[in-house]
């Protein structure tokens, strides 16, 4: 969408978000949700087995074994609830251990619910893992994502506890690949775009935080400038001869970025690699190089490489072809192309995402947690999500609270771990009772 269009779209969702803070929707349980609620009380501390126990299971991207190994847990569990399960591989080329996907079919024209998480972490775990704390526990992957899994689950547990799940139509796609996404990435996330396909609304289980919700998150893409210069005696550096050299043509680019391009909400674009010289070597994978030169030689190649974030495809065109442009207006003596790599698209703001957030607001309220607003999307990076937001509405940051993400000392907030779960279940229970038109494929 345009700047205005953008405009719009975002005062659409001030607007309904400002319904949400002023109360509306139901504000009360009903028996089904006292239940739901009962069930989730007195399930509290086999959930935090059912955690430790996933948590217990090291699944970095790459260990490919661990990863199918917790996918076989909740598999089985997903099972026990009815649900039809599938583990699906992806191509060898692809070099991860693939997804899995469960689907139950509830009442014909409801809503159909597409909930997402992952199975890997990014810490490999030496040693013990989960060590319970009090109220909180050090876990590599207990927040990120394994809590937000459990989240799902017992929520599920709860439901059908209740005798609601059978009315409810959802199908789960627990990545194993998030935070290493194999590549190419079509073949990647092909089983997460066809769920898609066949849902309407996408609720995902990341992080949570207490009072807020993500309607909306930056995609990412990559981009990677390449420039070359007349290699020549630095005397005569600037000159007809030697012209600029490689080196200070990644510079104007990189400055005529800053300068021209920086300061648009929700628009970044990070330099995270330089190397120039006369003998360079850059491996674009490991996002690794090398460079040597003498001093008294104008640099005849230089490599930089980043990212750019961005709200919507149409900033993210506008601002590749600003790039484009400025690389094109060479220094004397040099050249210089520039490349882009899409990774994640964004999740936009829309009218339906404030809509769905607006129930979980209901949700949380009428459990006594109160008002639940949408957070900056500045604040929050790229997802699984992002795939299916292009198609269908949503919701994400559902899932299990903490802290350290990505980090040896990560933790996981058992202290919220019954509010969340309640929330979600409600959330899922108020969302699978209304029809499928609701939320109509955009």
């Amino acid at each position: 969408m345009g700047t205005s269009r953008l405009a719009r779209a975002v005062l659409v969702l001030v607007l309904v978000l400002g319904l949400v803070a002023t109360g509306a929707g139901a504000q009360s349980v009903d028996r089904a949700e006292r239940r739901i609620r009962a069930e989730l009380v007195a399930a509290r501390e086999a959930q935090i087995s059912y955690l430790q126990r996933v948590v217990d299971i090291p699944s970095s991207t790459l260990n490919l074994a661990g990863v199918r190994d917790v996918g076989a847990v909740f598999r089985a569990s997903f099972d026990s609830l009815g649900f039809t399960t599938t583990w699906v591989a992806v191509p060898d080329a692809v070099g991860r251990a693939g997804h899995l996907v469960a689907e139950h079919r509830g009442k014909p024209g409801a809503v159909r619910m597409l909930l997402i998480g992952h199975l890997d972490t990014v810490v490999e775990p030496a040693g013990e893992n989960f060590v319970r704390e009090d109220s909180s526990a050090r876990a590599i992957g207990g927040a990120d994502m394994k809590g937000g899994d459990v989240v799902i689950l017992y929520a599920l547990k709860a439901l059908q506890a209740a005798g609601v799940l059978k009315d409810l139509n959802i199908i789960i796609v627990f990545t194993g690949d998030e935070e290493h996404p194999g590549e190419p990435l079509a073949d990647a996330r092909r089983a997460l775009i066809e769920a898609a396909q066949r849902s309407d609304v996408a609720l995902a289980f990341e992080a949570g935080n207490r009072s807020d919700a993500t309607v909306a998150r930056r995609g990412a893409s990559a981009w990677r400038v390449t420039a070359t210069g007349r290699q020549a005696h630095s005397a005569g550096v600037f000159g007809t001869g030697a012209g600029y050299g490689a080196i200070y043509e990644v510079a104007r680019i990189l400055d005529a970025f800053r300068t021209q391009l920086a300061g648009e909400q929700y628009l970044t674009f990070n330099a995270a690699t330089v190397v120039g010289g006369t003998d360079v070597t850059y491996d674009t994978v490991a996002i690794s190089g090398t460079a040597a030169s003498k001093l008294n030689i104008v640099p005849s190649h230089a490599v930089a490489h980043g990212d750019l974030r961005f709200i919507s495809d149409e900033q993210l065109q506008r601002t590749r072809e600003r790039m484009r442009t400025i690389v094109a207006q060479h220094l004397p003596g040099t050249d210089a192309t520039i490349v882009f790599r899409d990774e994640y698209p964004a999740m936009s703001p829309t009218p339906g995402n404030a809509r769905v957030l607006a129930v979980y607001d209901s949700a949380s309220k009428a459990l006594g947690y109160g008002a639940v607003a949408a957070l900056d999307p500045g604040r929050r990076g790229a997802g699984d999500i992002s795939f299916v937001a292009p198609l269908i509405d949503g919701l994400d940051g559902l899932g299990a609270m903490g802290s350290g993400t990505h980090a040896p000392g990560e933790r996981v907030d058992l202290r919220t771990l019954g509010m969340q779960t309640e929330r979600a279940a409600l959330l899922l229970y108020r969302l699978g009772r209304r029809p499928a038109a609701t939320w109509a494929h955009r």
